[in-house]
C-alpha cells in the first residue's frame, strides 16, 4: 500500500500553502497525500482535519514552532516533519528549500517497507483531580491569575514527594530539553539539549527564589498552588486548565512521546539565532 502522507501548511501564509502544493504534486503516485482543511480550501483540494492524520506514515508540518506544536497535538501518532518558515526552528529542521526533495526521500524509504527515520521526543503530562491536559511539547506551566503586581500565587514545588522550594511567584514552569529553549530560556532557565534525559523547573518571578533545577526525565514533579485567587495549569501556552485554590498538578513524561522525522537540526547552529 502507498504510503499515507499528512501536510499541515501555517495559516495565511501563502509562502507555507505553495510549498504544500509543490509536496502534493512531487509525492504524485507514490503516496497518498492529504492537505489540512484551510489549506485545502486555499488549494480547492479536499482537507481534513489534522488530527485525522494521526495514523497517517508521515505528517509534514509547514510553519513555525506554533504550527509544529499545534500539528503534535492533534496528530502526535505519526512521525512529523519539520519545514522552517520561522526564525529560529529547533523543532523544524528542514529548510524549505530542501523540503520536497527531504519527503520524496522519505516516502521512497516507506514504499521500500524502512521505518520512518527520526528521533522520539518525550512530552509531558499535566494532571489533577478529575482532569489532565494535552501532552506538552516544549513546557506545562502553573501561574497565578495574573502576572506582574498584586497577581502570582504561592506556589510549593515537591520532586518525587520531596519539598524543593516553596514561593510567591508568577508561575512554576517544566520544560522538557525540546523546550528548555522556549518559554523555559525567557524565564531564566538552563538550556538543555534535546538529546538529554531530563526535566527542567523553573520559577518565574519568585520572591524567594531557588535556582531552576534540573532533574532526571523520570521525576513526577508535584506543583501545590494557594492563593485566594487561584490561577492555570497551560499545556504548551494553549490548552489550559482553570485551577481553584489550593490546588496540586502533578506533571511528568507522558506515556506517548512524538517521533521528529527527518535529518536531526543542529542545535547550536540554531542557538546562534536567538537574540
Amino acid at each position: 500500500m502507498d504510503p499515507s502522507i499528512g501536510i499541515v501548511a501555517q495559516r495565511g501564509n501563502d509562502r507555507a500553502q505553495a510549498l504544500a502544493a509543490s509536496i502534493v504534486e512531487a509525492v504524485g503516485a507514490d503516496a497518498r497525500a492529504v492537505v489540512d482543511e484551510e489549506t485545502g480550501h486555499v488549494l480547492d483540494r479536499k482537507g481534513v482535519p489534522v488530527a485525522a492524520m494521526a495514523d497517517c506514515d508521515l505528517v509534514v508540518s509547514i510553519g513555525g514552532d506554533g504550527t509544529f506544536l499545534f500539528v503534535a497535538r492533534e496528530a502526535g501518532g505519526a512521525p512529523i516533519l519539520g519545514v522552517n518558515l520561522g526564525e529560529v526552528g529547533f523543532l523544524n529542521a528542514v529548510a524549505p528549500d530542501d523540503a520536497v526533495e527531504t519527503v520524496v526521500s522519505l516516502v521512497a524509504d516507506r514504499r521500500r517497507g524502512e521505518p520512518i527515520a527520526g528521533r522520539t521526543v518525550d512530552r509531558l503530562r499535566a494532571e489533577g483531580e478529575g482532569w489532565e491536559l494535552a501532552p506538552a511539547v516544549n513546557e506545562v506551566v502553573v501561574h497565578g491569575r495574573r502576572r506582574g503586581h498584586g497577581g502570582g500565587a504561592e506556589i510549593e514545588i515537591r520532586v518525587d514527594g520531596e519539598r524543593y522550594a516553596e514561593s510567591h511567584a508568577d508561575g512554576v514552569l517544566v520544560a522538557t530539553p525540546t523546550g528548555s529553549t522556549a518559554y523555559n530560556l525567557s524565564e531564566g532557565g538552563p538550556l538543555v539539549r534535546p538529546s538529554v534525559g531530563a526535566l527542567v523547573v523553573t520559577q518565574m518571578c519568585a520572591t524567594e527564589p531557588m535556582p531552576p533545577l534540573v532533574t532526571d526525565a523520570e521525576s513526577e514533579i508535584e506543583l501545590r498552588l494557594t492563593g485566594p485567587e487561584g490561577g492555570y495549569a497551560i499545556s504548551d501556552g494553549r490548552n489550559r486548565r482553570r485551577l481553584e485554590s489550593p490546588a496540586t498538578v502533578r506533571v511528568a513524561v507522558a506515556d506517548d512521546p512524538i517521533v521528529i522525522a527527518g535529518p536531526r537540526g543542529n542545535f547550536f547552529e540554531a542557538l546562534e539565532k536567538l537574540e
